[in-house]
């Protein structure tokens, strides 16, 4: 790279912090450079000032000063060791995208105080032109299973469509407390964030209630364990925040060890059960660029395998390519 350039913000980076998006298309450039930067007005947005915190918007253009001068950059190398833990995770992969079995526990994106997400670590696999793989759609942090990473802003266009038009098929299994009345059918009522100590957390509001979003589920109990635990089978229709998690609540039904909304006072749990939010993403459907569809499947993580062993709960009893059970959408 030699001399300013002008990049034009896209769709995919519409609503980015602009110190992420230096970070996905200039990872070379170092953070304390980049601020250096800003500070002395050399990056810029339409013309204007700006700070590592400004969000951009599609169609705005981005100044780019030149950044190739040994002294003001530092080489990006990436790192072997998260290089052989994201390949690890790969389920499946082809030119356009990734599907990864996100780890329980691990973020997908950086927030106060969160130093090791997916999305950071992302850098590691750049594409053919030096761009980190883009982020297509979110799972929590200590939600496991299958996370959708496209690897061109071409491939992140398309799929982010695909789970914006709610073309893709998602498949979740969650253990919860007690069992679900009746076994199957749809949780549907709307939802809004509350600010708490621990942070942002969803609540079930009246409909017309300031921040309140229309929220979808269908749920089906798949197996049981007499009446203190079921193995449940989710498909979210809307995709909120928190969603499956407070779906489960309100019905009477909080998932495992869910830390934000596990609402049964003087609960014991059983003995040889793994520790950890108890959701995983299972299953995921969803069409190509070129028209063919896949299907792919998550293992469970270690600590809700145990659970499934401890309870007796058979994860192989059903396939999930074929036979997964759900309620009709």
């Amino acid at each position: 790279m030699s001399g300013v350039q002008h990049r034009d913000v896209t769709a995919d980076d519409d609503g980015m912090r602009l110190d992420r998006w230096f970070a996905r298309h200039f990872p070379q450039l170092g953070f304390a450079r980049l601020q250096k930067l800003i500070r002395n007005g050399e990056v810029r947005v339409d013309k204007g000032r700006v700070q590592t915190s400004t969000r951009l918007a599609e169609g705005q253009i981005v100044r780019v000063p030149p950044i190739d001068d040994p002294d003001t950059v530092r080489a990006f190398k990436p790192n072997l060791e998260d290089v052989r833990f994201l390949k690890d995770l790969i389920l499946y992969e082809d030119d356009d995208l990734y599907v990864f079995n996100k780890p329980h526990g691990l973020a997908v994106q950086g927030g106060s105080g969160t130093v090791r997400h997916m999305d950071g670590l992302l850098k590691n696999l750049p594409n053919k032109a030096g761009e980190a793989p883009r982020l297509v759609h979110r799972l929590d942090r200590d939600t496991s299973g299958c996370l959708v990473v496209a690897k061109t802003a071409a491939a992140a266009k398309h799929f982010g469509s695909v789970f914006r038009s709610r073309s893709a098929r998602k498949i979740y299994w969650a253990i919860v407390a007690g069992n679900p009345t009746p076994r199957q059918g749809e949780i549907s009522c709307f939802l809004a964030k509350q600010a708490t100590t621990d942070g942002e957390q969803m609540v079930v509001v009246r409909n017309g209630a300031p921040g309140a979003v229309h929220s979808s589920s269908y749920y089906s109990t798949t197996d049981t364990a007499s009446r203190r635990f079921a193995w449940v089978t989710l498909k979210p229709v809307t995709g909120r925040t928190h969603q499956l998690r407070v779906h489960m609540a309100q019905l009477g039904t909080p998932i495992i060890d869910d830390p934000r909304y596990f609402n049964i006072e003087n609960w014991q749990a059983a003995p040889g059960l793994g520790e950890g939010l108890h959701l995983h993403a299972r299953r995921i459907a969803l069409p190509l660029r070129n028209g063919k569809k896949i299907d792919i499947s998550a293992p469970l993580p270690p600590h809700m395998r145990q659970s499934f062993e401890a309870l007796g709960f058979d994860p192989d009893r059903y396939d999930a390519q074929n036979t997964d059970p759900e309620s009709a959408a």
